[in-house]
């Protein structure tokens, strides 16, 4: 994969041009004065009684009192569910009655294991239960969708409330302006569940034009004709407008509101305040023009509601001066641009509250301050920022806190403009996004260097897989390209059944290796030569890589004392820090950390619940720990065909803030795609930026509370986040709730500030701050909602479900999170009552994204999948910035054998054409087309069987589909124009991301040819709903 996306500066040691002009500052609120934060938790979530309906189920957020944990290692034991709602419903999983595992996320608020009762007066239902949330009649009384929808959108469906795309991060030099394309829509490798021999016949027939003969039944591929006005229903003509475009012009309000800049002291004001949104908005909400994210759709009627290309974000309802300074949503977004005013009005909209952040995220723009005064609160520690108010030259006003503060002299001079007496001015309250060079007051010791150890597997698994040249090679054509200065160190050290260290001292004309074969009691043989400085003994260190491949070629050691290498490394490392980058091919069997398969293959599809989600030791946990205490991370790479106890040995990466990277069934020959996408993550894992010895805190406003932390790290006290490295691919997500009202605020601020030492020696410090308006009507808390999102932060809260209750209890939480937010918006927020499945046009996708949850590897039943493929695509839903998670969760298909330059995006002298998203379902396809399939890790190029031969000829080189290879991995590079364009939109999708995915080119007879329809998540399974029965079953519980 080209590096081009990911090469910009993340800010250098000077200081940049400011784009933003000198404007004076937009806020002046005036709001009590206050000190500190409220500790005073209220209920998170309290049961609505409904007036008809039975009230809805639980969800995946908090559901009673949270329980504050005290810091320290041992965080997050789970309280049990609190007592039964009004009108209880039958509980399908109660929470077993072990205690829990240890999580990374202080106390998470209980998360009831209750799903939809049973429906009343009707037969217990077939084989299909065992998706965990069927409950509704036999699967033969639903329709499914068929028949010649036509595959456009709805324009005013596609727009939104939407934000044009801005420019954070353009993916590189001469790449377009519009940072990862607002890839915050799509989704990862989905599989609907296992396939009976025939189960895709009804492919074949749709695709040869068969009908589907005789009566509808319950047998798979024939389906009942569908209710009048599904199938029929017309949609206008697709606006001309990018849809970023569309979303710019339509905010959900009728136009900015008029700003004031009012002076004053503390405390509230007599008048009305300045950005005065509440009011204002709710007076909105009432008007006849309905808001675009308000307008009801009915889900049962509207077919095309994916919009035709990536969904934007969400713009929060501010003042276009406010809006203009207001943090990137690449780098924070909240679930809901609009905050409730009150914890009843949240409990209310049944929507969860959190945040999603990609803190450390590559920039092409970022302003860097070097100044000896970093100014902060006094009481809160705040940093200025945008969003903070001036009462005059000489005092400023926190934003979160509302503390009075002085402004210090030396910030009276503005170093952009070199005017003095414009406080207001300067880069700090002109950026949402900024990064500080800390002075000495933020360093407890003098910086680290960059410290790199690398601990390689070397049994005979691993030599079979061919994976140690491959690394070597890469490590050598990038060893100088690694992020450091003169002071970086490196170190080796392989392992099987004993432990090698290579002294690498200057001087030595080669390397020397020393065998440590006494794992029980590991030491290290020469503390002083492991780890050397890579100027001095680089060539030491090249022999090093040359060498090794060789030097285990006839090894027939089979036992691996990982657990060993691991308390060997921390030893070498934990003197000053660093990375340590584990590579592993098989289950530790020997030594501390040996651990025994606990898979079996008969359960891998079992109905309802799968076991050994959660660790089998806590050894690598609590090694983790001591990891990060000494500020080292560990990276695990897990190249393994056979089971490697993924849940347990991810441990070591989770708790220190490392990555897992996962290449199952890796081996040099038999898989070539593998290999390609080991050496391209391997390449930007060794040259990308990267943080030493961090932590991270987020404040907000008082009123606001953070109880729950999704990612890799550990917290170090309640509300600040130990990351021994932080580099820019992770993402964090946090959970949220109201402890005290917010009455008397227009709007709310969050802050992210990340403390860290460059791989130069820097001590910095990147700030985030966000704005969102605060507001008090419960259609205005529906019309700011960020579909995509809550569809992140539910992926994470039901990962933890997953491994501290049940899958299946994660499973029907979900469900239940859609059943009660549009259950909540029939009963609150329609004036007009009428049937159907309604939603407001801003949340029409949610249910299509549960759905496309409950059929992901990481929460799929009744289809085959090892556990740890599971593992993984768990690990990923919570460490992956929320633009990568949302295509492994709604993956994004094309069709490539009709590319034109129509609407095509130019970049640089490419021309990258922008081919329209199709909805995932057989009937977007066609015997004469070729459809890319876009799932985040992976591609799939499915070809049909009678496709175009022109496609053929002109794109893959070959002169009939016959002559397609069974196992082809790349694109021909031809000198065609259609060649050109396929290449050329395949390669910018790749480039958008900081992972390699490998591309699968398949024919119809292929054998990943199920793994490509598993992503078709709108039909239906064996033992998954499709898209329409799952909307049927929503409507039927909703209904009750």
């Amino acid at each position: 994969m080209s590096t081009a996306g990911f090469n910009s500066q993340n800010g250098t040691g000077t200081g940049q041009t400011y784009t933003n002009g000198p404007s004076q500052n937009p806020v002046a609120l005036q709001q009590p004065s206050g000190v500190g934060y409220s500790v005073n938790h209220q209920p998170a979530y309290n049961q609505m009684q409904a007036k008809v309906l039975a009230p809805p189920g639980p969800a995946l957020y908090p559901s009673g009192p949270y329980q504050p944990v005290p810091p320290g290692p041992q965080v997050g034991s789970y309280p049990p569910a609190p007592a039964q709602p009004l009108l209880p419903r039958p509980q399908i999983g109660v929470l077993p009655s072990h205690t829990p595992p240890q999580s990374a996320s202080p106390g998470p608020g209980p998360w009831p294991a209750q799903a939809t009762p049973p429906a009343q007066a009707t037969p217990p239902p077939p084989a299909v239960t065992s998706t965990g949330y069927y409950t509704g009649p036999p699967a033969w009384q639903y329709a499914a969708p068929r028949g010649p929808a036509p595959n456009h959108v709805n324009p005013a469906a596609a727009a939104p409330p939407l934000m044009s795309h801005s420019s954070t991060q353009p993916p590189g030099p001469g790449a377009p302006p519009t940072s990862i394309h607002g890839y915050t829509q799509l989704g990862d490798v989905a599989g609907n569940g296992p396939q009976a021999p025939n189960s895709y016949n009804h492919v074949d027939n749709r695709m040869a034009g068969a009908a589907p003969p005789g009566p509808p039944g319950r047998h798979l591929g024939h389906y009942p004709s569908l209710p009048p006005g599904y199938q029929n229903t017309s949609a206008p003509p697709p606006s001309s407008l990018h849809p970023a475009l569309q979303a710019a012009t339509q905010p959900y309000t009728q136009g900015p509101l008029p700003y004031q800049q009012q002076p004053g002291g503390p405390g509230p004001s007599p008048g009305p305040a300045p950005a005065q949104l509440s009011p204002s908005m709710a007076a909105m909400s009432l008007q006849s023009s309905t808001p675009e994210a308000l307008r009801v759709v009915n889900l049962l009627q509207e077919r095309n509601l994916l919009p035709p290309a990536p969904v934007p974000a969400p713009t929060p309802c501010l003042t276009q001066d406010l809006q203009k300074l207001n943090c990137s949503p690449e780098v924070f977004r909240c679930t809901l641009t609009s905050i409730p005013q009150t914890q009843s009005v949240l409990n209310k909209a049944k929507l969860p509250l959190g945040l999603l952040l990609h803190p450390f995220k590559d920039l092409s723009q970022l302003p860097v301050v070097t100044s000896s005064t970093i100014v902060r609160c006094r009481s809160c520690r705040t940093y200025i920022n945008p969003f903070v108010s001036f009462l005059d030259q000489r005092r400023w006003k926190c934003n979160l806190c509302y503390r009075v503060n002085d402004v210090p002299e030396e910030f009276m001079y503005n170093p952009v403009s070199r005017s003095y007496g414009e406080p207001h001015k300067r880069p700090e309250v002109q950026n949402a996004t900024i990064e500080f060079i800390a002075p000495s007051e933020y360093m407890l010791r003098p910086p680290q260097p960059a410290v790199y150890l690398f601990v390689l597997d070397v049994s005979h698994n691993a030599v079979e897989t061919g994976y140690l040249s491959v690394f070597c090679q890469s490590l050598l054509d990038n060893i100088n390209a690694l992020p450091g200065d003169s002071r970086t160190k490196v170190g080796f050290i392989t392992f099987d059944s004993t432990i090698h260290f290579y002294n690498l001292q200057e001087g030595l004309s080669q390397p020397q290796m020393l065998i440590v074969s006494d794992i029980e009691d590991i030491f290290l043989p020469t503390p002083d030569s492991l780890l050397v400085n890579l100027n001095e003994c680089k060539e030491l260190v090249q022999d090093l890589l040359k060498s090794l491949p060789n030097l285990f070629e006839k090894t027939m050691e089979t036992q691996s004392a990982l657990g060993s290498a691991l308390q060997a490394a921390f030893k070498l490392l934990s003197p000053t820090g660093g990375r340590m980058s584990v590579f592993q091919t098989q289950l530790p069997n020997l030594g501390v950390g040996a651990l025994q398969s606990r898979e079996d293959p008969n359960q891998r599809a079992s109905a309802k619940d799968v076991q050994h989600l959660s660790p089998a030791t806590d050894f690598y946990k609590k090694l983790a720990l001591d990891c990060s205490g000494q500020q080292v991370a560990v990276d695990l790479f897990l190249l393994s065909a056979q089971y490697c106890d993924l849940a347990t040995l991810g441990c070591i990466s989770r708790y220190s803030a490392g990555s897992v990277y996962y290449y199952p069934s890796y081996h040099h020959q038999h898989n070539p795609a593998q290999v390609e996408r080991f050496q391209r993550d391997l390449k930007r894992y060794l040259t990308r930026k990267i943080g030493f010895e961090a932590v991270m805190r987020i404040r907000c406003t008082k009123g606001l509370s953070i109880h729950t932390f999704h990612g890799n790290f550990f917290v170090r006290s309640t509300d600040l986040l130990s990351l021994p490295n932080v580099n820019p691919d992770a993402g964090f997500a946090v959970q949220m709730s109201i402890e005290e009202n917010l009455d008397d605020m227009q709007v709310v601020s969050f802050q992210a500030a990340l403390l860290y030492t460059s791989s130069k020696g820097e001590r910095r410090i990147r700030v985030h701050t966000m704005c969102l308006p605060v507001v008090s009507s419960l259609s205005d808390v529906f019309a700011g909602a960020d579909v995509q999102a809550i569809t992140g932060l539910l992926a994470c809260m039901a990962v933890d479900r997953s491994v501290t209750s049940s899958l299946s209890d994660a499973r029907d939480a979900m469900t239940n999170a859609a059943i009660d937010s549009l259950s909540s918006y029939r009963q609150s927020a329609l004036t007009i009552q009428q049937p159907g499945l309604l939603a407001p046009a801003c949340l029409r996708l949610f249910p299509l994204y549960i759905l496309a949850l409950l059929k992901q590897k990481a929460f799929r039943t009744g289809t085959s999948t090892r556990l740890d493929e599971r593992v993984f695509a768990m690990y990923q839903l919570k460490y992956q910035p929320l633009a990568f998670a949302m295509l492994m969760i709604h993956p994004a298909l094309y069709r490539l054998d009709d590319l034109s330059d129509e609407g095509a995006l130019n970049i640089g002298e490419q021309t990258i054409p922008q081919p329209r998203v199709l909805q995932l379902s057989v009937e977007k396809l066609s015997r004469e087309g070729a459809f890319l399939l876009d799932a985040g890790l992976v591609m799939y190029l499915w070809i049909g069987r009678n496709c175009h031969q022109n496609f053929l000829s002109q794109v893959l080189g070959v002169s009939s589909y016959a002559a397609v290879p069974e196992k082809l991995y790349l694109l021909p590079e031809l000198d065609t124009a259609e060649s050109q364009r396929t290449r050329a939109f395949v390669s910018w999708l790749r480039d958008q991301r900081p992972f390699f995915p490998s591309l699968h080119i398949i024919r119809d007879e292929s054998q990943l040819k199920p793994h490509f329809l598993q992503n078709m998540i709108e039909d239906r399974t064996e033992s998954a709903l499709s898209y329409y029965e799952f909307l049927l079953h929503l409507q039927q519980q909703i209904s009750k």
